[in-house]
């Protein structure tokens, strides 16, 4: 007897759990499809340094480079 109510809080919660990853699976099914046939929104990607704002990609920049001082013998 006691194991017939156990087996079946057993399927009940079963069945909850597995309805409930059913909608889930299907909820995050159809938000991904939604998204996928809208259009790409073009994200503007922050800079990098707060000193290379207004700096466009590919820009060359000043590079100093300090020359070497050879020995003299």
């Amino acid at each position: 007897m006691i194991a017939d109510v156990i087996v079946g809080i057993y399927l009940v919660g079963f069945v909850t759990l597995a309805g409930a990853v059913f909608a889930f699976t299907w909820r995050m099914t159809g938000s991904l499809l939604k998204d996928m046939s809208e259009p790409r929104k073009k994200r503007t990607i922050p800079a990098p340094h707060p000193e290379m704002e207004g700096v466009k990609y590919g820009e060359e920049l000043l590079v100093f480079k300090k020359p070497e001082l050879q020995d003299e013998e």
